[in-house]
C-alpha cells in the first residue's frame, strides 16, 4: 500500500517549516504567527523546558551565546526593513512627458525598481497596454528607466495605480519636459 502524503505546514512569515524558524532573522514574528494559527505546533515547539537540559552548564552558556546572535541577526533584519519602508515612502516615481521632434511626444517612467516592480516586465505590459514601443534604458544619470513612446503620461499613473497596489498615489509625480527652442539669429 501507498503512503498517503504527509500535510506539512509552512510558516506564513519566513516560509520554512516552523522547526526551522529558530535558524531564522525573524523568530518572533514566526512565533507569533504559529501562536495565532498552529497553536498545538506552538506549544510542541516552544513549550518550556524546550531543548535544554537542567543540569548542563555549558549547554545554557552555548544558548546565551546563540540568543545573543539571534538577537543581533533580529535587529540587523528589522533595521532592514525599516530602511526600505523608508526609502519607498520618500521614493517618487516619475513619470515625464518629454518632446522630440515636432509633434513627437515619449514618455518616460523613472523609479520603478524601489516598488520592487521588474522593469523589463514593466515595458513589456506598457506596450501591450497602449499598442506602442516600450523599452527600458539608461538616462544621463545612469539610472534605468522605462521609455514609451508617445504622449500616455495620465494613462500610464492610472495604469500603475491599478497594476501594482502597493504604490501610492502620492508617490507619483507628473512632469512635463518640452524642448528648449533655440534662439533666432538676427541678420
Amino acid at each position: 500500500m501507498t503512503d498517503a502524503p504527509k500535510n506539512v505546514v509552512y510558516c506564513g512569515v519566513c516560509t520554512f517549516p516552523p522547526e526551522y524558524c529558530e535558524f531564522g532573522a525573524s523568530l518572533p514574528r514566526c512565533q507569533k504567527w504559529l501562536e495565532a494559527n498552529h497553536p498545538d505546533l506552538f506549544t510542541a515547539l516552544y513549550s518550556v523546558g524546550g531543548n535544554v537540559v537542567a543540569g548542563e552548564k555549558g549547554a545554557l552558556d552555548e544558548l546565551d551565546s546563540d540568543s545573543k546572535k539571534l538577537a543581533k541577526a533580529i535587529g540587523k533584519e528589522e533595521a532592514k526593513l525599516k530602511r526600505v519602508q523608508e526609502k519607498k515612502a520618500s521614493t517618487m516615481i516619475v513619470i515625464k512627458r518629454i518632446e522630440r521632434t515636432k509633434k513627437k511626444r515619449v514618455t518616460s517612467v523613472l523609479n520603478l525598481e524601489v516598488f520592487d516592480v521588474e522593469l523589463k516586465k514593466a515595458a513589456k505590459q506598457f506596450a501591450s497596454r497602449f499598442a506602442c514601443g516600450s523599452s527600458v534604458s539608461k538616462n544621463n544619470q545612469n539610472l534605468e528607466e522605462i521609455v514609451i513612446q508617445g504622449d500616455v503620461s495620465e494613462e500610464v499613473k492610472a495604469y500603475i495605480l491599478q497594476t501594482w497596489k502597493t504604490i501610492p498615489e502620492k508617490n507619483i509625480q507628473l512632469i512635463e519636459e518640452k524642448k528648449k527652442k533655440k534662439p533666432e539669429e538676427e541678420v
